[in-house]
């Protein structure tokens, strides 16, 4: 009887336990289902789209193999585009992320007026991109009615870097860093509580400076956070385009040219979508490279 008993009971709970995991298969298969829609499919329709010639409208695109990747390859303007998608991932691994750490470090000390600034300094990021490149286009950069252009009444021989093949590149990135740093400094700050307070005040009473304190208390438990932020970075840099797009387009003379309007042109005023989507691989790639990277990092241990 006993043992029929105890049959009857683990029979029950299997029974449960299948009903537990199905429920939690019909919550999740929402999400699951937009995340194939949205994600997983349009990355194979590219990725089988890189290996074609088609134009966007026949309904028979030609397999081409290859020979997509090869043309690009061959293409001078393909490896200045992705020099300058370099440039702009050093650019902001340096800028942006010191200006946002030593933001996020300075108002630790603020501790009844540090809201305030995060709502300020994050102001720019919430703001749509057609906002912010409008006010640099017509308020800073302006030759005429802008700062620039004041400067020019002044006396200073000074232009919009955004007219110059030296510094457009550099321009443009200003804006989207601008743009991009009080972020950096929300999230920042945010990993930075997180600290033990206890450690903090053992490090301040031994005498420990400023840098030391941040060196060998803050740091080791943010770590993960700048790594992580430092793979983002990457991934959105070879995906920059919105300010690129509504600032330059590209130009002057391709002095602005990144490999998403290197892809935009292929797609849009060529109408060669099997390069684009080559072009929106390699992009692809270099994101994937980075998460590689941090997924190795992380099992390692960002302590070790």
């Amino acid at each position: 009887m006993t043992t029929i008993t105890a049959r009857a009971s683990r029979g029950a709970l299997g029974r449960r336990l299948r009903g537990e995991r199905l429920a939690h298969y019909a919550l999740l298969a929402p999400a699951l289902l937009l995340s194939f829609a949205i994600v997983l499919v349009p990355a194979v329709a590219t990725a089988i789209t890189a290996f074609t010639d088609w134009n966007g409208i026949s309904s028979s695109p030609a397999f081409v193999g290859i020979e997509n990747f090869q043309e690009i390859l061959a293409d001078g303007l393909f490896w200045k585009a992705l020099q300058h998608n370099v440039i702009w991932t050093v650019l902001f691994l340096t800028v942006p992320v010191v200006l946002g750490m030593g933001t996020a470090v300075l108002l630790l000390t603020r501790r009844r007026s540090r809201s305030v600034y995060q709502v300020i300094f994050l102001l720019p990021y919430v703001l749509a991109a057609v906002t912010n490149a409008l006010v640099w286009l017509n308020i800073i950069y302006n030759p005429i009615a802008g700062v620039v252009g004041y400067l020019k009444d002044q006396g200073l021989a000074i232009e919009s870097p955004l007219a110059n093949l030296d510094t457009a590149l550099y321009g443009v990135a200003a804006v989207d860093m601008w743009h991009y740093w009080g972020f950096l400094t929300v999230v920042y700050l945010a990993a930075l509580r997180q600290t033990p307070a206890e450690q903090v005040e053992a490090a301040t009473l031994d005498g420990v400076n400023a840098w030391q304190l941040f060196r060998y208390v803050y740091l080791p438990h943010i770590r993960s956070t700048v790594a992580l932020m430092f793979v983002m970075i990457v991934i959105f840099s070879f995906l920059a385009f919105d300010y690129v797009y509504l600032l330059t387009q590209g130009g002057p003379a391709h002095s602005t040219e990144m490999l998403s309007t290197y892809a935009y042109t292929f797609a849009f005023a060529t109408f060669q979508f099997g390069k684009a989507a080559a072009v929106g691989l390699v992009m692809g790639l270099f994101g994937l490279i980075a998460s590689f990277v941090y997924t190795f990092v992380s099992r390692k241990g960002f302590d070790a």
